[in-house]
């Protein structure tokens, strides 16, 4: 018996009496649908926080900052890094991404699930910092969809659309490394959502379930 079971607290049912936050580590290539699996999450009702990632990229038309991202300068990155307000911070497409501790620590504190998106690049790296984290990688059925997605963005020129494809196809090769692969079918949005939700509340219910330890910022 693990010993996070062995002290686990149970009321006279016999379940477990305290909460049980689950930390999701969700990646994949670009254009397989992440944002739109979670959104998808919330419409079926499920509550979890959306960690928030900070870049030092400029918004795409119709972003908010503080909602799809938390735009900051390359100074202000700097000085996140210098006091160690990041979990993990990366280069992607020639720009800065990293997960503010707070974005964790604070939800988890408070009982509630939590899910990131993060590039697969990283994702390893995050679940060895957050032992307890469930990882998923997510996916399109083919190659063509995902590229189809991707040009219907229509935020990125031909070329960068081009090192996007090859960049995804080498993403493509570490899928083995996640503890879940979700396909995220064309027009099966709800479907992916109630895969992603059954994977929260297996993690839940494991035996040895660890709960993910982070010292807020």
């Amino acid at each position: 018996m693990s010993e996070s079971f062995a002290h686990q607290k149970y009321n006279h049912f016999g379940v477990p009496d305290e909460p049980r936050p689950v930390v999701m580590i969700l990646s994949g290539p670009s254009g397989v649908g992440k944002d739109s699996a979670l959104d998808a999450l919330e419409k079926l009702g499920v509550t979890f926080h959306r960690v928030v990632t900070a870049t030092t990229r400029p918004p795409r038309p119709g972003e908010v900052d503080g909602v799809d991202y938390h735009f900051v300068s390359m100074t202000r990155f700097a000085e996140m890094i210098e006091n160690d307000e990041l979990v993990e911070y990366a280069i992607v497409y020639n720009d800065y991404k990293g997960v503010p501790k707070s974005e964790i620590a604070g939800p988890l504190k408070q009982g509630i699930d939590v899910i990131m998106r993060v590039d697969v690049q990283g994702a390893e790296t995050m679940a060895k910092k957050m032992p307890g984290a469930v990882t998923v990688f997510l996916t399109t059925s083919t190659e063509e969809e995902m590229i189809s997605r991707l040009k219907e963005r229509k935020t990125d020129s031909d070329e960068q659309i081009a090192i996007r494809i090859a960049y995804a196809r080498k993403e493509l090769e570490k899928l083995p490394k996640f503890q879940y692969a979700v396909v995220n079918r064309h027009d099966k949005l709800e479907e992916t959502a109630r895969v992603l939700w059954a994977i929260l509340t297996a993690t839940r219910a494991r035996t040895d379930y660890k709960r993910v330890e982070l010292e807020d910022c």
